[in-house]
């Protein structure tokens, strides 16, 4: 080893993120799976996976890490012990960290780290990058000038945060923005120029004696209550829906969230589920009212052909509740390569109208192979 290989080793130890740096430092890769300290997996972003070298020397050196670094977590310190065996954090350089201890098989710690790539992105940066083509990104623009309340759907590292942050871009910069996260990762606050009046809620989670804990679905009530333009839940995993659903529909127009679901369709029976979980306990036909009545569209991402390239792959608008079922309109399905094209007349008249009067082309639509280029 030279010698500023062995300086660099021991910067790392004292102030990074020890054998995670030199990982964190390549911006190529993507996602860090650790099965345990010595079994290591990167995804890079051009879709490759490879084994790589152990992160730490021992498992209880990765403990002691990722207990360090629950300790700096940015706002609140957060718990990694046998009391609290799972920790969800954010790293100083935005990267989403989840680990667990004593609960993998040899009862190990095991983590993974995700990385989104794109802090500060646009739809035009999207387009560029292939997951939009030119008429999906004023199709999109559109919906958030004219206050549209969108979900964005998709599986694991689809890119629903880094759509949301390219929706978000199009928002005027004086808009009073509160966001509510289960760990702080969208960022909006960061750039002054792009949002410059943002209140970003980080959940809670319960100290040593099983109190102090703040539910998304409270800070979402609460962030309610800060006079916001538009509301954005990070990703609904809970009661929130009920709270965020009522957000949409009593005047935050605009308002947007994520949800982890398998197709736009799947969306409407993850948030009935969601929703059973919350104090209201509302009957589906309840459920089903509220949603209709809060979601305009829904946004959905998958992987291309190629398994690579992020894509929208479907979009829906959210036209009534019928009883059990949620009432919508594939506006935009799947093609051949799963990335979305235009179904000719699926868009409500009514809808259309508003769309027009924000400034949408309405022969974007037109075009039943969409606008994606060789």
């Amino acid at each position: 080893m030279s010698s500023s290989e062995l300086v660099t080793e021991v910067v790392n130890e004292l102030f990074g993120m020890a054998g995670l740096q030199p990982l964190l430092d390549d911006p190529t890769v993507e996602t860090i799976n650790a099965n345990r300290y010595d079994r290591v997996f990167v995804q890079y972003n051009d879709g490759r996976r490879a084994r790589v070298g152990p992160i730490a020397s021992s498992n209880e050196e990765l403990t002691d890490l990722v207990r360090l670094l629950a300790a700096r977590a940015s706002s609140q310190e957060r718990r990694f012990d046998q009391g609290s065996p799972a920790v969800n954090l954010q790293l100083p350089g935005g990267e989403r960290l989840f680990a667990v201890m004593g609960l993998t098989a040899g009862g190990v710690t095991a983590l993974s780290i995700r990385r989104h790539g794109y802090l500060t992105v646009t739809l035009r940066d999207l387009r560029r990058r292939g997951t939009l083509d030119p008429g999906l990104e004023q199709f999109l623009r559109t919906l958030v000038k004219a206050r549209k309340n969108i979900l964005i759907t998709g599986g694991t590292g689809a890119g629903k945060t880094t759509l949301l942050r390219a929706l978000a871009s199009e928002m005027d910069p004086m808009e009073r923005i509160v966001t509510i996260e289960d760990a702080f990762e969208l960022g909006l606050d960061h750039d002054p120029d792009i949002h410059a009046d943002v209140t970003a809620f980080q959940a809670r989670e319960p100290n040593v004696e099983g109190e102090g804990a703040i539910s998304q679905a409270e800070l979402v009530r609460w962030g309610l209550r800060m006079s916001p333009d538009r509301v954005i839940v990070g990703e609904i995993r809970g009661p929130e829906v009920i709270p965020m659903c009522n957000a949409m529909s009593q005047g935050n127009d605009g308002s947007m969230a994520t949800l982890h679901a398998s197709s736009s369709r799947i969306a409407f029976t993850r948030l009935a589920s969601y929703a059973a979980q919350g104090v209201e306990r509302l009957p589906l036909e309840a459920t089903n009212l509220l949603v209709a009545s809060a979601v305009h569209f829904v946004v959905h991402l998958a992987r291309a052909g190629d398994r690579r390239t992020r894509v929208v792959s479907s979009i829906r608008e959210v036209v009534g509740a019928d009883g059990p079922q949620i009432i919508s309109n594939e506006i935009y399905r799947p093609g051949p390569d799963r990335r979305a094209r235009p179904v000719a007349g699926a868009l409500r008249t009514d809808t259309l109208d508003d769309l027009v009067d924000a400034g949408f082309d309405p022969g974007v639509l037109e075009n039943p192979e969409g606008w994606w280029g060789p």
